[in-house]
């Protein structure tokens, strides 16, 4: 009697075991499944990582806020997804570091990166990109004296980059024998420059152009090279089509707008890119913007005033 008692006991045991298991399952399940407009139809809160010194498309002004012409995307997608769901949600800043980008899409901790990324097919492999609504590419910020040296070769040069950047792969292709010397931040990059312990820096042209206008000894320096031509977009987790559809629809409708002369996507614009704005574009760069705009709008279809 007493044998039967403990096996009752155990198969017990073990039903409840397996019923545990089976619901943590099952919850995991649940979680994974819900997408990205679920989620913040349920939460009321859009969760977007973007960068901290990333200026002009994203950065931390003088009061710590997070600002800048990517978090003013965010913001033109979070008016869009309310009107999707009919109901105002909360937008959440969150400032990640570039390696850590993809890693807090795929697990959910972000629903968003706008900052200042751009598209590679290992990265579309993992998450999913939105249009692009900016035009980039790499280049060297390097030190005046040092423009003709580096401009010749980068063999053996000391080049900084930031870890997880099409920064990094686009020197890793140009020289394969060049130095590689990973800095935490845009900020050490440049220190790491003025101080001699690398050669070059390698950033975004408008990030790097933007830096120059706004420091005292902008002769100093020289930026160098042309090592890729990359378009910004949005990042999100794979399989959100709804989410996707919302967000370019809110770029494309801001590009197209702009295009056309209306006045708040001008203004929104030339607040960050204009002749009185944060950051004075060359030429070159304010034309292939435009043309970006151009090409992403011309292959959509033509959204209707509201």
């Amino acid at each position: 009697m007493r044998l039967n008692i403990f096996k009752h006991r155990r198969l017990l045991r073990l039903w409840l075991s397996g019923i545990t298991i089976l619901s943590t399952v099952l919850t995991t399940q649940l979680a994974v499944a819900e997408t990205v407009m679920e989620k913040v139809s349920r939460t009321g809160v859009l969760t977007a990582g973007t960068s901290k010194d990333a200026f002009p498309f994203a950065y931390a002004d003088n009061q710590g806020k997070l600002v800048g012409y990517s978090v003013d995307m965010l913001t033109l997608i979070q008016q869009q997804i309310e009107q999707e769901l009919g109901r105002k949600i909360q937008l959440r800043l969150v400032a990640l570091e570039p390696q850590a980008r993809i890693p807090q899409l795929i697990s959910n901790d972000v629903d968003i990166v706008c900052d200042a990324s751009s598209f590679t097919w290992e990265r579309d492999r993992k998450i999913d990109f939105s249009v692009s609504y900016g035009i980039t590419g790499t280049r060297l910020l390097v030190k005046q004296s040092d423009y003709a040296t580096v401009s010749q070769s980068l063999t053996n040069k000391k080049i900084g980059v930031l870890p997880g950047t099409t920064n990094e792969l686009a020197i890793k292709r140009a020289e394969p024998n060049a130095q590689i010397v990973y800095v935490q931040d845009r900020n050490e990059g440049r220190s790491a420059l003025e101080k001699g312990i690398i050669d070059a820096f390698a950033d975004d042209d408008i990030l790097l152009n933007s830096w120059l206008q706004n420091i005292s000894n902008a002769e100093n320096f020289a930026i160098a090279g042309y090592y890729s031509q990359e378009g910004i977009a949005c990042m999100i987790p794979e399989n959100n089509s709804l989410f996707l559809n919302n967000i370019n629809y809110a770029l494309v409708r801001f590009m197209q707008g702009f295009l056309e002369g209306k006045q708040t996507s001008v203004i929104l614009f030339d607040n960050w890119f204009g002749d009185r704005g944060k950051v004075s574009l060359t030429r070159d760069l304010r034309d292939l913007m435009l043309e970006n705009m151009q090409l992403i709008v011309d292959f959509k279809e033509e959204i209707s005033p509201q």
